[in-house]
């Protein structure tokens, strides 16, 4: 092994662990329990609570499945966009996570569900353009104007055609109905 290299590499994980460090105490002297917080924290219940009370009982399992994939791709692409750069949190729920946890394990995964499970006389195309168009044109700049969200680096165009691909995916894996037994 190259011991240039080894080093190197220990030296950037204890600069990532210092700004761990930073950043949990930070979290703790300014967000823990502050009105961003508790926002954050309602954000991250009440959407499951609502989806649990008027989900379709007899597609919880598809639609959670689907939910799931929105859950994995939205929080590895946002974590991707923190440690290049791109955007930037404050007021995580958690310190642990730099991703935005309402965001990535609530509000995309399950307005997606409910959009899944309703019944439009419009294809999915149209419902994932509008559902793209107004989580990137309306929701983003919302978590901006409150404080939360810093798009650094990033447009809000950027997001459009990801969530019409996550969106689309979704549907597609809802619609999957051959599942074999184990």
């Amino acid at each position: 092994m190259n011991n240039e290299y080894l080093k190197g590499m220990e030296d950037a994980y204890n600069l990532i662990s210092q700004a761990n460090i930073d950043m949990i105490s930070l979290w703790v002297k300014y967000t823990f329990l502050s009105w961003q917080w508790w926002f954050g924290i309602f954000l991250s219940i009440i959407p499951w609570v609502l989806w649990l009370k008027f989900r379709k009982k007899e597609s919880t399992n598809r639609l959670l499945l689907a939910g799931f994939f929105v859950i994995l791709i939205s929080s590895w692409l946002d974590v991707m966009g923190i440690l290049f750069g791109l955007w930037s949190y404050y007021y995580n729920v958690v310190p642990f996570s730099p991703a935005f946890i309402p965001w990535d394990f609530t509000l995309l995964p399950v307005a997606i569900m409910f959009s899944l499970q309703i019944t439009f006389k419009i294809g999915p195309i149209i419902r994932a353009i509008v559902f793209a168009a107004f989580s990137a044109f309306i929701m983003e700049p919302s978590f901006v104007y409150l404080g939360f969200y810093n798009p650094k680096h990033w447009k809000y165009i950027y997001s459009f055609p990801i969530f019409v691909v996550i969106y689309l995916v979704s549907v597609w894996i809802s619609k999957r109905s051959h599942f074999k037994n184990l």
